[in-house]
């Protein structure tokens, strides 16, 4: 197939999880013999931090305005085979409509922030990047989160088929490493800042790291604000290259996840985080959510808190060997489930069950969904 995306980001990952999400989907698609055409809006904040200016598995049209590039964007979506947008692409609802009004036999949005969406779709019905009459023109609603919400999307604002594309780990690039000296901790996080978040961390990765003041801890991501006073034995990396994190994952003992209060509302929203540190055999702390054991099962594949004194008690008490049982089950269940190929396997899926004109590139994959 040839599949043109409008995505905010596939170039750099700063301060973002798009870039890594769509990175890993096209290039397992591109891997499997599809072409990809990918625009993105050259805004200054990735310009300047474009840690890879030229993915080797899709085309790029980079754009300085929507109305110059205007032009190229129809000539691409006049012989593709499925024409996707995905959320906060920063001229979204201008090109939804060319898009919707374009020749592309299977249209899609992706939401890689559903539960943001939803709720301003809600408030105002229209987002900055989607309308809600633009919905029901989509053949296919492709959600970062599953559950309860994907019904919302097609009774209340008419989604034809709303239907989960969790994020997903790249399993040639995540995967377990021997310790490295510059990560090793006790407990980590990764994580850029975010007001919501900021509690959580506090409680879980703060407050065991007071209560351990001999252990380790590392925290890596851009954005906190220099007013934050860490404890002693946190170290901080301000942003660390994607390359680098499957060891910094590898070098844990623990590694913390912590969701979006939007996330946690809605359920059923894995963060990428949870898949690559899972990859790496990384033994995960995670704040509980609904929809969490379905991903990984508490106890067995994570362990979930019910506050910092459960964080101290694994750290000084829990057997070592138990630890990295926990992060192998993860990993298994992470491989079976949740890699990159899995997901283009899921895409190609989907688009064969809604396609208005016959794909002949298209082999159609025989699995569940």
């Amino acid at each position: 197939m040839k599949i043109v995306i409008f995505g905010l980001s596939i170039t750099s990952a700063w301060g973002n999880g798009h870039a890594t999400t769509f990175r890993s989907l096209v290039s397992s698609l591109h891997a499997r013999g599809h072409q990809v055409v990918f625009f993105e809006k050259d805004l200054e904040w990735y310009a300047s931090n474009r840690d890879l200016p030229d993915p080797p598995f899709c085309e790029m049209r980079v754009f300085q305005d929507w109305d110059t590039i205007l032009p190229r964007a129809r000539r691409e979506l006049k012989d593709c085979d499925v024409a996707m947008v995905g959320s906060y692409f920063p001229d979204g609802i201008r090109a939804i409509d060319e898009v919707l009004e374009s020749p592309a036999p299977v249209k899609a949005f992706y939401d890689i922030d559903t539960p943001v969406t939803v709720a301003q779709l809600r408030d105002s019905g229209a987002t900055d990047y989607l309308q809600s009459c633009q919905i029901p023109g989509f053949d296919l609603y492709l959600s970062f989160t599953g559950g309860p919400m994907l019904c919302e999307l097609e009774k209340d604002f008419g989604a034809q088929r709303a239907v989960p594309l969790y994020c997903s780990v790249d399993a040639e690039e995540y995967r377990a490493w021997p310790v490295h000296k510059r990560y090793q901790s006790d407990m980590s996080y990764m994580g850029t800042y975010a007001p919501d978040r900021q509690p959580k961390i506090e409680e879980l990765f703060c407050a065991p790291a007071r209560q351990l003041p001999r252990h380790r801890f590392l925290l890596a991501g851009p954005q906190y604000p220099r007013e934050l006073r860490w404890p002693a034995n946190v170290r901080r990396i301000r942003h660390l290259n994607p390359r680098w994190h499957a060891r910094f994952y590898s070098s844990s003992r623990l590694t913390l996840n912590v969701t979006r209060r939007a996330m946690v509302q809605a359920g059923y929203s894995p963060s990428v985080r949870l898949f690559e540190a899972a990859a790496c055999a990384a033994t995960m702390v995670s704040d509980n959510w609904p929809g969490l054991d379905s991903f990984f099962v508490p106890g067995r594949e994570i362990l979930v808190p019910a506050g910092p004194d459960d964080v101290v008690s694994y750290l000084a008490e829990t057997d070592e060997a138990e630890l990295r049982r926990i992060g192998r089950r993860a990993q298994e269940r992470v491989l079976a489930e949740h890699t990159a190929e899995r997901r283009a396997e899921q895409f190609e899926q989907y688009v064969s069950t809604v396609r208005t004109r016959p794909l002949s590139s298209l082999q159609q994959p025989a699995i569940a969904v």
